[in-house]
């Protein structure tokens, strides 16, 4: 220790010695460090060193003296992490709207020939012929579904032989008779129209048929006209896959000049 230290600390000593009040507020605030009036550590002039007193322990050490001597405080605990946050649960994926289904428009067609003489009758042959194609409405193919009805026309035809009266009245009635069995068939009178036109609208192969015939020849020859015509028409789904996207078509490396 320095001379100059321990001439201020005799001094000090001195002046403690002769001030008892500051004693006394020594013993109330911290007997290891002399204190002045006001409570505050007295330190020696030149040197800032606090002045510890004779009951001074290493105990009684205070940070702002001795802080290599204090107890450092336990640092305080890290706060606990927060949760990470629950992910938000995953939308459901959005189902792909199903794809409207192609509709085909239907028109099909069939020609019941050979009906007899004057009579508005169905042959055997007639009626497999027509139950054979409503079979073939109904039966789905590679192309499209089950045909859907709209309509069935029904149109009834007689040859050119007597008068046009009488062969519109028998078309008619051929007509009738045709609309009928479809009926009995199952299928729903509401979707079957009808109408004769007599020999209006012969085959083309009768042009041939003349006149001067034996009537029985003549008959005969004329029996592709004594017909009633079934028309349907209705809607079936298409069948058909769609075909692949075409490949763009490779670039042809330029010419060399």
């Amino acid at each position: 220790m320095s001379s100059a230290l321990r001439i201020t600390l005799a001094s000090v000593a001195a002046a403690v010695a002769l001030m008892p009040v500051t004693a006394s507020a020594q013993d109330a605030k911290n007997q290891g460090y002399l204190t002045d009036t006001q409570g505050g550590i007295v330190r020696a002039i030149g040197a800032n060193v606090c002045v510890r007193t004779s009951d001074w322990t290493p105990a009684r050490a205070v940070a702002e003296c001795d802080p290599d001597l204090v107890k450092k405080p336990a640092p305080k605990a890290a706060p606990a992490a927060k949760p990470a946050p629950k992910p938000a649960p995953a939308k459901p994926e959005a189902k792909p709207k199903p794809k409207k289904p192609v509709m085909l428009n239907i028109e099909q067609k069939i020609e019941l020939q050979g009906m007899p003489f004057a009579k508005a009758e169905m042959t055997a042959d007639n009626k497999a012929e027509l139950d054979k194609f409503f079979a073939g409405l109904q039966k789905a193919t590679k192309a499209r579904g089950p045909v859907t009805l709209g309509a069935i026309v029904v149109t009834g035809h007689t040859d050119r032989i007597g008068t046009l009266k009488y062969n519109m009245a028998l078309s008619e009635r051929r007509a009738v008779v045709v609309k009928d069995y479809i009926v009995a068939k199952g299928i729903d009178q509401k979707l079957i129209f009808w109408e004769g036109k007599g020999p209006k609208q012969p085959i083309p192969v009768t042009k041939f048929c003349d006149n001067k015939m034996k009537r029985k020849a003549l008959i005969e020859c004329l029996a592709p006209n004594r017909r009633v015509t079934v028309e349907a028409v209705g809607r079936a789904q298409s069948l058909a896959k769609p075909k692949p996207a075409a490949k763009p078509a490779a670039k042809k490396p330029a010419a060399k000049r």
